[in-house]
């Protein structure tokens, strides 16, 4: 009876402190996604980025932290056709006044603070690192068993890309492109 309530009590030990220990979910990288929509006075474009890496971390079933890094050689247009744009919207996309991917191959996003906002949802605050560029991100977390999704904005000024901004060059008229573009994050565990 004795050897009962020793291996009892050591087995409760050992569970409680694996629940409080922090638990990683890496990303499916072949099925998680980032979806991109930039605008511009005339229209706009939109497309896709591949995650290289990434994983949300957990304390006791609550999301408390992630780490994510974008492979920004992947970056493609989806709304034209090859041979119509499409090659020469990358090239630029990836050009120096643009991402600068030969020398800035990665972005990278890691999660400062998470707040639980509603069942599911959490707010989280991250530090996103752009052309090597690190300002704060917020935007709201919806997690399931498998999956987490987010929709937000970012302005490409903070990040040293102003090609096309009238906030920085006067009398572009209708070749103006907006500082905000929207991300939308689809993640697969």
């Amino acid at each position: 009876m004795k050897n009962f309530k020793s291996i009892a009590i050591a087995l409760l030990v050992a569970v409680t402190t694996l629940s409080a220990t922090a638990q990683e979910k890496k990303i499916n990288t072949a099925k998680s996604n980032i979806a991109w929509v930039g605008k511009k006075v005339t229209g706009q474009h939109s497309g896709t980025v591949s995650f290289k890496d990434g994983a949300l971390t957990y304390k006791s079933n609550k999301l408390v932290g992630g780490t994510f890094t974008i492979d920004m050689n992947s970056i493609a247009v989806t709304d034209l056709k090859a041979g119509e744009g499409k090659e020469k919207l990358e090239g630029h996309l990836k050009a120096e006044d643009f991402f600068g991917t030969d020398k800035f191959a990665t972005s990278k996003i890691v999660f400062t603070a998470v707040k639980l906002k509603a069942t599911n949802v959490y707010t989280v605050t991250a530090d996103l690192t752009i052309k090597g560029i690190t300002k704060p991100v917020t935007f709201d977390l919806t997690v399931a068993k498998n999956t987490a999704t987010t929709k937000f904005n970012i302005d490409r000024t903070k990040y040293d890309i102003k090609y096309g901004s009238k906030s920085f060059f006067e009398g572009i008229g209708d070749k103006a492109i907006y500082d905000d573009f929207e991300v939308i994050v689809n993640l697969q565990f």
